[in-house]
């Protein structure tokens, strides 16, 4: 069926007239859904990282953050500290060597590197950071960073969530959370994990008491970066009869115990190891995440 006549007599795209006026206007339906899906500020109910607006304009792309396990200290790259060049070798009066977790001498100990002012803000830089020393305006350098932890773990969580205790949602989950993804097919939160868990584990990176959709996803090295995204090898019939009853079980234990936030997460990462499945196992919950950790 076509009608080559607007109701209002003005002349529309010739591709979107033509998704109005044939087969009774399902094409413009189809196309209002996606155009509806991919809007800015307009959150799908079942998808919990569409994008959102944020209360004031946002001008940043991503955040990407460099947390190196067992990097250099602050006191030997960008926080010069005169007074302990000075002091090398003193004990301070009234401190007491069983700080933290280990046995100290009480002594105080100098970066061993030179340092000089770099650029027009004069910004502290140890000659580890040659290179980066020249650029050094195009980077904000914070000094003013307090805690009161002295212990790896729980200095860990403090710096990832702002809490020195486990179970704090971290930023990325914050960002997440806020934010939502601007893609539908990959992760929102995506951790690269270096080899070398830090102090507290993969917490730090969690999603705390906020749904685990917005945890952490971890990508590992090698050709297989995210875990058990891959169907094993074998007979697809058994791993798929394997899929239908883990979801048969998760759906009695919900049944039974109510909601659950990390049973329906993992059901939904299940689901997403094999797509093809989706059908067979007659799911109507969407999968927002990549497999968590």
């Amino acid at each position: 069926m076509f009608n080559h006549h607007t109701p209002t007599g003005l002349a529309l795209p010739a591709r979107r007239r033509f998704l109005k006026q044939a087969g009774l206007g399902f094409g413009a339906l189809a196309l209002a859904t996606l155009l509806h899906e991919q809007g800015r500020g307009q959150p799908a109910p079942s998808n919990p990282l569409a994008p959102r607006h944020p209360h004031f304009p946002a001008r940043a792309k991503a955040v990407i953050w460099l947390f190196m396990t067992g990097g250099p200290s602050q006191v030997d790259t960008f926080d010069y500290k005169p007074e302990l060049q000075r002091r090398d070798g003193q004990t301070l009066s009234g401190a007491d060597p069983r700080t933290g977790f280990f046995q100290t001498s009480g002594r105080c100990l100098k970066s061993p590197f030179r340092w000089a002012r770099h650029g027009q803000s004069g910004t502290w830089v140890s000659d580890l950071f040659p290179h980066t020393a020249r650029h050094v305006d195009d980077l904000a350098v914070v000094r003013s960073m307090v805690s009161n932890f002295s212990e790896h773990t729980n200095a860990n969580y403090f710096l990832h969530s702002g809490s020195g205790q486990q179970g704090r949602p971290s930023l990325g989950a914050w960002v997440t959370y806020g934010l939502g993804s601007e893609s539908a097919n990959l992760p929102a939160f995506v951790v690269l994990d270096s080899g070398q868990i830090p102090p507290g584990g993969l917490d730090c990176f969690g999603s705390g008491f906020l749904p685990a959709t917005f945890q952490g996803s971890l990508f590992r090295g090698g050709s297989e970066p995210v875990a058990d995204l891959r169907p094993p090898a074998g007979n697809s019939q058994i791993h798929t009869g394997k899929l239908r009853l883990l979801r048969r079980l998760d759906q009695a234990n919900l049944q039974r115990t109510g909601p659950s936030d990390a049973i329906e997460s993992a059901a939904a990462d299940r689901v997403l190891q094999n797509p093809t499945a989706l059908t067979k196992l007659g799911t109507d919950k969407p999968c927002n995440s990549f497999p968590n950790f």
